[in-house]
């Protein structure tokens, strides 16, 4: 009978410990929650998802690394439709030589759509980015078929490469980060839920320690 009170006992006391495991596996992967990664699978070129163009690195940051040769290898996917050379022939879109710091819709002799027409300003670096992201929602009703560059540093190499073909505009200046004032407390992000799988592990060790005294005792 002893025995089979101490083999309960200790049945118990492992029960408690899976469970505790559980919850802690739980805190720690957020396995409770039903949050969306950050990275959404695999980007297919040329196809839009739903969000594009939501929270990405500045344009300003990202032309601080581009890299021209590559925005050149990029705009190869532009070619069938585009010529960038100075004094280049309109297509079936526009020549782009010089076009960023120019307005829309600025090359004479090119029908371009009323959507891109309206447009008012001119074509900066944030503007021609939200047009490679998606020129059907920067301009809806645009004649432009490309559904756009899913990935920001082929967006930011492209528009180095065609700043570099007469504009030469300066790049904007990146987004400094704020210090913490002095004194200020710099809080950590994850501190909440490392404090909360620390209370459950320490309540798990104490309820295990509770099932072996009682599992030696009988």
């Amino acid at each position: 009978m002893d025995n089979n009170n101490t083999i309960a006992g200790w049945v118990l006391a492992g029960g408690i410990a899976a469970l505790g495991f559980s919850i802690l596996s739980g805190k720690y992967f957020h396995a409770d929650g039903n949050e969306r990664p950050e990275t959404m699978g695999y980007i297919i070129e040329g196809v839009e998802t739903a969000d594009s163009g939501t929270d990405e690195v500045p344009m300003s940051m990202m032309l601080a690394k581009a890299d021209i040769a590559a925005g050149e290898a990029v705009f190869k996917k532009c070619i069938a439709c585009h010529t960038i050379n100075q004094g280049g022939a309109n297509g079936i879109g526009p020549n782009l030589y010089d076009s960023l710091g120019k307005p829309h819709g600025h090359v004479a002799g090119f029908a371009y759509s009323d959507a891109l027409k309206s447009i008012e300003g001119d074509w900066n670096f944030d503007n021609m980015n939200a047009w490679l992201i998606s020129p059907r929602k920067y301009a809806p009703g645009t004649k432009m078929t490309f559904a756009g560059l899913g990935k920001p540093e082929d967006r930011a190499n492209v528009i180095a490469y065609m700043n570099a073909q007469g504009s030469n505009l300066p790049y904007p200046e990146p987004p400094t980060e704020e210090a913490p004032a002095e004194g200020e407390e710099v809080v950590d992000a994850g501190a909440p839920a490392e404090a909360e799988a620390a209370a459950a592990a320490e309540q798990v060790a104490e309820e295990t320690a509770e099932a072996s005294e009682a599992a030696a005792e009988e």
